[in-house]
């Protein structure tokens, strides 16, 4: 009974089994058009696919052990002399014996009739005879019916010994099913994991002047367009850094962004996250106020800025934008360059594209705000924005659009709740490489 029972839960769950989810191709980008994702799992449902997998492989191993030993037991029990189906077996055995031995003493019989003399002696023998031919027939009988019975019970012992194996089979296939099936999550859920790359998802500095002079605070704007078709959570990338300096040096710019309360600093160490956006929708874009003060002895020299963004949709917990490069020079105190243009994106450099090794959506950004309202201005346009090269003085604060904008919101989506576990897996498998990469780029600045 218990085996009936181990199999019918293993069954079940091969049944049960969301084998379609695991096998939907969840390797899509971001900005893939909507109709091409509509049905496709979300990471969520493959997070949980892959837990209900797990379970169910866990419940049908434990079913085909408890099966395996129980048919073992069932077979060596069906081996066994003390077996019910086994007393038909040895009843025939005794049968024929007695079969056997009825047969001889009627040989026997028929031997004294031919020796005996006289009639009277022949009459007995005749009479014995009669009696051995008598218990022959009646054991003749009594064999036929238990080799009867054994036929039976050596069919039913066979029958016995099949249902146990095709009942273990059952178990085993059931095991091999869910293994299957439990690979096949774990592999959708890996894949729907792997960082890809989604050039919709821009991030511009607009307002960053190509010469900053020693001294002086320049104003200007970090704009994240979405020109994607579906929907990020985003969390903006910003570091500035002058070339040659090593962390904690007087003269590196300090970098602060604003979250509509207040200013919040950069680190300067590392590309950091600022200004989280909970949702962002295809075709807005989110404008970040940044600020960023030269020290009045900094010496004239090469920086650089860098920016992207790093993002998830409900379908992939690591999205990330291309990486701009902003090469700016510093000027010495009291400098007069003139009108300036703005710093325009150039190549990036091999040690350029480096995410913090938190990376993943509603990671708390390390300017300190975490839980603040980002204010950030916002439109939605028909089209992506592009940049256009704009002109001013250092100093000065860049114009950005306000036009229909709204407030950037806070918080962790419900959709992308599991998305702390993905920024764990992303450690694992690249945080060594990330730390290694880092410390070569700030060693070499």
């Amino acid at each position: 009974m218990r085996l009936r029972r181990s199999l019918a839960v293993a069954v079940a769950v091969a049944v049960t089994t969301p084998v379609a989810l695991f096998t939907a191709a969840p390797a899509l980008a971001a900005g893939a058009p909507a109709a091409q994702t509509q049905n496709q799992p979300t990471y969520a449902e493959l997070k949980k696919a892959a837990a209900d997998a797990q379970k169910a492989y866990e419940k049908a191993l434990a079913a085909k052990e408890e099966g395996q030993e129980k048919v073992k037991a069932t077979l060596e029990a069906l081996d066994s002399d003390t077996h019910p189906l086994k007393a038909a077996t040895i009843t025939a055995d005794k049968a024929a014996e007695e079969a056997a031995a009825a047969e001889k003493a009627v040989r026997d019989a028929e031997a004294v009739v031919e020796a005996a003399q006289g009639e009277t002696e022949k009459a007995e023998a005749e009479k014995a005879l009669e009696t051995a031919e008598a218990d022959l027939a009646k054991a003749v009988e009594a064999k036929e019916k238990a080799d009867a019975a054994a036929e039976a019970a050596r069919t039913a012992l066979d029958d016995a010994r099949v249902a146990a194996v095709r009942e273990y089979s059952v178990l085993k296939k059931a095991l091999d099913d869910a293994l299957a099936a439990k690979e096949a999550a774990e592999e959708a859920l890996g894949t729907a994991e792997e960082c890809v790359r989604e050039t919709g998802l821009t991030s511009l500095a607009v307002g960053l002047p190509a010469e900053v002079v020693a001294g002086t605070t320049v104003d200007f704007t970090l704009r994240v367009t979405n020109g994607t078709e579906r929907t990020l959570t985003v969390d903006p990338l910003a570091f500035v850094h002058v070339d040659g300096e090593r962390g904690g040096e007087k003269s590196r710019p300090a970098v602060e962004w604003s979250n509509g309360s207040g200013w919040h600093a950069l680190n300067g160490d590392e590309p950091e996250h600022i200004a989280h956006i909970d949702t962002m929708a295809p075709g807005e874009r989110s404008d970040v106020k940044l600020r960023m003060t030269i020290a009045p002895d900094a010496a004239s020299a090469d920086a650089f800025a860098l920016f992207a963004a790093d993002a998830s949709s409900a379908y992939r917990p690591c999205v990330l934008g291309p990486m701009k490069r902003y090469d700016f020079e510093l000027l010495p105190a009291g400098s007069d360059p003139g009108p300036v243009d703005d710093a325009d994106p150039g190549q990036t450099g091999k040690d350029d594209d480096q995410r913090p090794a938190t990376a993943g959506p509603g990671t708390t950004p390390q300017g300190g705000a975490a839980g603040q309202p980002v204010t950030t201005a916002r439109t939605t346009p028909t089209t992506p924005t592009t940049r256009t090269a704009g002109t001013g003085t250092y100093g000065t604060t860049a114009a950005t659009a306000t036009t229909g904008g709204t407030l950037a919101q806070t918080g962790t989506s419900p959709a992308l709740a599991p998305l702390g576990a993905a920024s764990a897996v992303a450690v694992a498998l690249g945080a060594g490489a990330v730390l290694a990469a880092r410390r070569r780029m700030t060693a070499d600045r």
